[in-house]
């Protein structure tokens, strides 16, 4: 499955599709069922960037990974497999008691069921593919088609498609996620520029923003305002900003978070 963040909107239409299907609902030989409180088999993390006005909210479906070579398996003994379309199940019986299983997973979406003894996440509706569906409840449920879902092996399926340009959450992990995700949010430079003697906005104005791997240029917009997006963290920038009979401005930053640097004035 591919996720496009730039296409979430935060209506959580995917997460009660996900509790309509499995809240209170046995799933037999795929999963007991799910609590109606306390556990998030697909959740929506919202993220915000920036300072006020510049700012940014973007929302991330998070659920199981489904893993190549899923931790969960590993620590399971038996208890965790992997099917042959590579969608990992927790057995809803061998699992029993194994409360251990939790926490072997780095993206934390496997839950414990108290009152089940069991630990539990995200089937991708196993139950109903298997029936016949193209598609989980949380992919049919999403209006503006930020959930991608369907035959990786298919090179020409739409989410084979959209897997070449799509990452893993943290690749660092080394885990061979096989859900992926489009847009993930980045850190931004933003601000604003200002003719001191004129207390207009200064409209195509240069701003450069300089680093030790690369170096980006915009002119500033109608209002005099300016973006630099998809920046690294922690990454240290000299930005100038330059104008025809005006003195030139620089400041340096640092991205370890999205950085509103406000009105900048020039002067003559």
């Amino acid at each position: 499955m591919v996720v496009d963040v730039t296409k979430c909107d935060g209506c959580y239409n995917c997460f009660i599709a996900c509790k309509d299907e499995h809240c209170n609902q046995e799933k037999k030989g795929y999963a007991a069922p799910q609590p109606m409180t306390g556990q998030f088999w697909l959740k929506i993390i919202g993220k915000e960037r920036g300072q006020y006005p510049k700012v940014k909210q973007d929302y991330i479906a998070l659920t199981c990974m489904h893993c190549e070579n899923p931790a969960c398996i590993t620590a399971g003994d038996g208890a965790v497999y992997k099917r042959d379309d590579g969608i990992v199940i927790i057995d809803p019986e061998k699992a029993k008691g194994r409360k251990d299983i939790v926490s072997k997973c780095p993206y934390r979406v496997i839950y414990w069921n108290e009152e089940e003894q069991l630990p539990q996440k995200c089937t991708f509706c196993a139950h109903l593919l298997d029936a016949g569906w193209k598609e989980p409840r949380c992919v049919e449920a999403c209006p503006t088609g930020a959930l991608i879902f369907g035959d990786l092996d298919d090179p020409e399926s739409a989410v084979s498609k959209a897997m070449k340009s799509a990452q893993a959450m943290h690749p660092e992990y080394n885990l061979g996620e096989n859900v992926k995700f489009i847009g993930l949010p980045k850190n931004f430079v933003a601000g604003s520029v200002v003719f001191a003697d004129t207390d207009e906005c200064a409209k195509d104005v240069t701003v450069t923003l300089a680093g030790e791997d690369d170096t980006k240029t915009v002119k500033t917009d109608g209002f005099g305002d300016f973006e630099f997006e998809d920046l690294p963290d922690n990454k240290t920038y000299k930005v100038t900003v330059s104008a025809p009979g005006y003195k030139t401005q620089e400041c340096e930053v640092k991205t370890y978070k999205s950085l509103n640097l406000g009105d900048i004035f020039l002067e003559k």
